[in-house]
């Protein structure tokens, strides 16, 4: 309904601003006639992109693409990536439990949360530098010039992981000319934020700028816990850049870059108090329970961050008279630590949930194009390559509540029944189950190369027509390890094992015989061969089945045997490869109107799961446990055949799941309208997107698991424009409605098809509106803006059982963000602005989960409140 609602509205209103502009553009040219003598400036500026990978105005690109200058984000007081949302509508962005697993949306499509092994779908490039997680783009803004949004598959021009879009960031170059700015703010949560960039020439053909930036606020989470605050902001960074123009056609730009995020982030609160709510008080727990827009939080564990971000790049330009030569060079460090408390209490469930990642990447583009204008033929080839190595270390430990925590939940003597009952069976008296210090350690290493050539040609057939044609072709090969050791007793048992002992030794007893006396059991076997056969029988069926008498314990067991890969049956390898295209058609209505129409494909390889919950396919392993009878010394069930099972490589509780994700390939057809005049411009695209095998991140029993959905796709209408409609008042804004689907997706986990459903997280609405309003106070320049963003609600869940539980409350995605500023600017570049983000404090979440081992709960996080502050600048 809303998308057929879009298509009518996107029709309407290109001829409803056409119809706006024309007299107004009427207008400008009758002032030109009577006065010749004086140049008539557009209102709306001429904005210069890159996104084809060949400088040229917005409106002459004949691609999908939203462009945010500086001017906009210093005026909408936008401080990273996460902000940039506000201003492009078709672009969400979600921040998850910590300050780096952060995922950004492009149309519906885009992934790498809560996996370090998950590429994003949606690339970000910072000028022209691949940054392959999104830890290693979140920092502060540097000195900008623009940011650029693709939206679709950017495989053909783009040399890794675009099969969503494109975040495509370019700062300013160093200038020949002396300058800088000072900027300083001050907010509510003791908001204090300062900025400072200086350039200038340091010989005539050598230029170089300096820029830093810290930024300190106080959480606006209370940890009634740990007396922490949460969801604060402590960040700094630095960054140099040097500008070599050796000759009028040769230049060389270095950047180097360092900034380090040191935070406590980010707070998750009850959303559902399950049934273990009330265990959980009972052994002197607390929690805020179903209130989560208190920010009261309890934890035991204050949630840390640590995220190191570093890099070196150079790009060299030549003009070769016949073409442009472009090299990028670059080298990237990201390493990030962060501890958290899983279980959102101030119990010592846990004591610790450490991670650890550390990345290194080195990639290399190389481009030449052709040059000049007015030519029949325009063209662009070049490679792409990427190096990169991963190491990963994950730790879960069980706190000093843990054994209590499992004893409320329960009949307080289960354990310790369970504990004599395995002493009594086997002589051997078991570590405590459930003990403080128990866990599971992991850690991984993946070894990514990948390289791609790429060649586009733009056929100029008249004036007004162009014909492109794009191809790429593109290898990825992975080389990944994996191993996690358990020390946690619960989840090393063999329930299957203890079942049948137990559920033997009640039907010997029922047969007047003492199964702890072997000699009266022995006496049984040898003359009843057949009777004990008959009682092996029923007591394994009862072990393997629903009746188990320690099936409850299963769910207790978070951290079973892991099989680490490589091994004799899983080499832990993938090469993808993948030609893609991009086939699109251009033509110029007048000189302020132009269509297009294209097609393009994209893809990203696979992604492997580096984690614990990592398992073989179901096509190496079929799982089962082997049971042995203590009174005959053999076995009465084995562990069925497979490629691992016949290795020997099988043990007690492995079970089968996903070690990766392969690769997903995207297409999108569009349809697109561009125009512009004087005082207005807009777009509009329309767009039928699908991506096979989309790479997803599903949330099973205790853990994350990589899932391919065979089809998703969006059908969408964008819809985007600047208007001036008189001196000084620019209106500008944007709508996408989207019909989101998995196509099909018939193997979500245990057993579920989720065809036909929309995908969680995903709005079918989108807005943005802004006004922004500048005049005069005698000598001092004043604005004054606000705008509005509009995101529709969507489920929280893919598991139609999950999202059933969550429906019977009233919490929502949907947001309606009012953000305003005003401020002055004197003729010597100072500058005073006050500013308020989420004015109104509209309460929306971001996300939610099953909470850890709380059968029944289910935690979240909400959205960030109303902040607000004073900013000073001046510019020299």
């Amino acid at each position: 309904m809303a998308l057929r609602s879009a298509l009518a509205i996107g029709a309407a209103l290109p001829a409803l601003l056409v119809g706006l502009a024309a007299p107004l553009h009427a207008q400008n040219q009758g002032v030109g006639e009577s006065e010749p003598q004086e140049v008539q400036t557009p209102r709306i500026p001429v904005i210069v992109v890159t996104a084809t990978k060949r400088e040229q105005t917005l409106q002459e690109t004949p691609v999908a693409v939203s462009v945010v200058s500086a001017e906009e984000i210093e005026a909408a007081e936008i401080q990273d990536l996460l902000d940039l949302q506000t201003l492009v509508p078709s672009l969400a962005v979600r921040q998850g439990q910590t300050s780096g697993n952060t995922t950004f949306f492009i149309r519906g499509f885009g992934n790498g949360q809560n996996a370090i092994g998950l590429e994003p779908s949606v690339g970000v490039f910072i000028d022209g530098v691949y940054r392959s997680r999104s830890a290693a783009s979140i920092s502060d803004l540097p000195n900008l010039e623009r940011v650029e949004v693709l939206r679709g598959p950017q495989s053909t021009l783009f040399g890794k992981n675009a099969s969503a879009g494109v975040i495509s960031v370019t700062t300013r170059k160093p200038q020949f000319e002396f300058g800088g700015r000072v900027e300083s703010s001050i907010g509510n949560y003791d908001h204090r934020r300062v900025d400072a960039f200086v350039t200038g020439p340091i010989t005539e053909n050598l230029a170089a700028s300096l820029s830093g930036n810290y930024n300190r606020r106080d959480g606006f989470f209370d940890d009634l816990g740990t007396g922490a605050d949460t969801n604060q902001r402590d960040r700094w960074g630095v960054r140099g850049d040097i500008l070599w123009e050796p000759t009028l056609d040769v230049s060389f730009r270095l950047i180097a870059d360092y900034d380090k995020i040191d935070e406590v982030c980010c707070g998750i609160t009850n959303l559902i108090e399950g049934p273990t709510g009330a265990s959980i008080r009972a052994i002197g727990g607390q929690f805020v329970s179903e209130d989560p827009f208190s920010y009261d939080v309890y934890y035991d564990v204050a949630p840390a961050n640590e995220i190191e971000n570093a890099g070196v790049s150079i790009q060299g330009d030549a003009d070769l008279g016949f073409a442009a030569l472009t090299s990028i060079t670059a080298y990237r460090s990201n390493k990030s630590s962060s501890d958290f408390d899983a279980d959102i209490t101030n119990l010592s469930l846990f004591s610790t949930v450490a991670q650890q990642s550390d990345i290194e990447t080195f990639t290399q583009e190389i481009r030449l194009q052709s040059v000049g204008t007015g030519n029949f033929i325009d063209w662009t080839v070049g490679g792409f390559y990427f190096d990169e190595k991963l190491a990963v270390n994950n730790q879960i430990l069980n706190g000093a509540d843990y054994r209590r925590y499992l004893d409320a939940i329960g009949n307080p003597q289960v354990l310790a029944n369970l504990e004599n009952f395995i002493t009594q069976s086997t002589g051997t008296r078991p570590p405590t189950l459930g003990g403080a210090g128990q866990g599971v350690a992991d850690s991984g290493n993946q070894d990514n190369t990948a390289w791609s050539v790429f060649a586009s040609v733009d056929l100029n057939l008249t004036d007004r027509l162009t014909a492109t044609f794009g191809i790429s072709y593109t290898e990825d090969e992975k080389q990944v390890s994996f191993e996690a050791v358990s020390t946690e007793a619960l989840s090393s048992l063999n329930l299957d094992q203890l079942g049948y002992a137990a559920t033997l030794s009640q039907l010997l007893s029922g047969r007047g015989i003492n199964p702890t006396n072997p000699a009266q059991v022995g006496s049984f076997i040898q003359a009843n061969p057949q009777a004990y056969a008959q009682l092996q029988q029923q007591a394994l069926t009862v072990a393997r089945g629903p009746n188990n008498p320690f099936n409850a314990l299963r769910a207790l067991q978070p951290f079973p045997a892991f099989l680490g890969y490589p091994n004799a049956v899983e080499d832990g390898r993938s090469n993808d490869s993948s030609t893609d295209f991009t086939v699109r058609l251009a033509y110029d209505v007048t000189d302020n109107i132009n269509v297009y129409a294209s097609y393009a494909t994209g893809f990203k390889a696979t992604s492997w799961n580096l984690s614990r919950q990592s398992r073989p396919f179901a096509g190496d392993y079929t799982a089962g446990n082997p049971v042995f009878d203590r009174f005959t010394q053999r076995p009465v069930f084995v562990t069925p055949a497979s490629p691992i099972a016949d290795a020997g490589l099988s043990s007690v509780n492995l079970s089968t799941g996903t070690r990766f994700a392969g690769p997903e390939d995207a297409e999108v057809y569009e349809i697109g309208l561009k125009a512009a005049f004087d005082r207005v411009s807009f777009n509009l695209t329309v767009f039928d997107q699908t991506i096979q095998n989309f790479q997803t991140n599903v949330f099973l029993d205790n853990g994350f698991v990589l899932a391919n959905a065979a089809e998703q796709s969006t059908m969408g209408v964008e819809f985007d424009f600047n208007w001036n409609p008189y001196q000084g008042l620019i209106l500008s804004g944007g709508a996408t409605f989207l019909d989101p689907v998995y196509d099909s997706f018939p193997n979500f986990g245990n057993g579920v098809d989720i065809s036909g459903q929309q995908p969680q997280g995903i709005a079918e609405t989108q807005f943005t509106l802004a006004a922004n309003y500048g005049f005069t106070i005698g000598s001092l320049d004043a604005f004054v803006r606000a705008d509005w963003q509009h995101i529709g609600d969507s489920p929280f869940f893919d598991d139609p059982a999950q999202q059933a539980i969550i429906d019977a409350f009233d919490y929502t995605r949907e947001q309606n963000l009012i953000n305003a500023s005003l401020g002055i600017r004197t003729q010597k570049g100072f500058a005073v602005s006050l500013w308020a983000r989420n004015l109104f404090n509209d309460e929306y979440l971001v996300f939610a989960s099953p909470t850890v081992l709380q059968a029944g709960s289910f935690s979240g996080a909400p959205g960030q409140p109303r902040t607000f502050g004073l900013t000073v600048r001046r510019s020299f």
